[in-house]
C-alpha cells in the first residue's frame, strides 16, 4: 500500500512538473501568430514586441495600468483614438471616441495599435545607436523625456543612453526588455542551426 502511494505521488509530481512547464510555454506563446502578424504590418521584430508584451502585461489582455493603459500591450486611450485617426476608418474612429477600452481590450487591435506606436516612436530614432533602447523609453516614459535625455546629440551609444535615464522605473523597464529581447533572439539564432 505505502509503494502504491509513493508511485501515485511521484507520478503526480512528475504530471506536475511537466504540466505546469507546458502551460506555461503555452501561456507566454499563445499570441506568437498575432504577434508576429501585426510586427510585419510594421516593420518590426516580432521577438521585439513579444518582450515588450512580456514586461507590460505577461501576456494578459485583460490587464489595466494605473494611467487607464489597456490590454496586452497596455495602449493608452489617447493612442488608441489617433491611431483610429491616422487610418481615416470611420467606423474605427467612433469606436474609439464611443467605446475604447472595448477597442483596446480586443487581443488583436490592442496587438496592432501598440505596434503601430512603436513604429511611430521608432521613426525619430531609426538608425542610431540606441534606437531599440530609446525606442522603449518613449514607449514607457514619452517621447518627450528622451528628447530632454538626448539634447546634447541622439548620437550617443546604448549603454550612454541608458545611463541618461533619470527615471528609475523607465531604465529598468529598458534594460529589462532589452535583456529577454535579446535572449530570446540568441535561443531563436541557436534553434536555427
Amino acid at each position: 500500500m505505502f509503494r502504491y502511494l509513493i508511485s501515485i505521488l511521484f507520478i503526480s509530481l512528475l504530471l506536475a512538473i511537466f504540466g505546469s512547464y507546458f502551460l506555461f510555454d503555452y501561456w507566454i506563446h499563445r499570441y506568437d501568430n498575432l504577434i508576429e502578424r501585426q510586427a510585419s504590418v510594421y516593420h518590426l521584430d516580432p521577438d521585439f514586441v513579444w518582450s515588450v508584451i512580456y514586461e507590460e502585461t505577461f501576456f494578459r489582455n485583460w490587464k489595466r495600468g494605473a494611467d487607464e493603459e489597456v490590454g496586452l500591450m497596455q495602449v493608452t486611450p489617447v493612442v488608441a483614438r489617433e491611431w483610429a485617426k491616422a487610418t481615416g476608418i470611420r467606423e474605427l474612429e467612433r469606436q474609439a471616441k464611443d467605446d475604447v477600452v472595448g477597442l483596446l481590450k480586443s487581443s488583436e487591435r490592442n496587438i496592432q495599435i501598440g505596434c503601430w506606436y512603436l513604429e511611430k516612436l521608432r521613426e525619430d530614432y531609426r538608425a542610431l545607436p540606441a534606437e531599440e533602447a530609446m525606442t522603449l523609453a518613449a514607449y514607457n516614459a514619452g517621447a518627450s523625456r528622451v528628447e530632454e535625455w538626448t539634447k546634447d546629440g541622439k548620437e550617443i551609444t546604448e549603454s550612454d543612453f541608458l545611463e541618461r535615464i533619470n527615471i528609475a522605473s523607465t531604465k529598468l523597464y529598458v534594460i529589462s526588455i532589452l535583456e529577454r529581447y535579446r535572449a530570446k533572439k540568441s535561443k531563436s539564432a541557436l534553434t536555427a542551426k
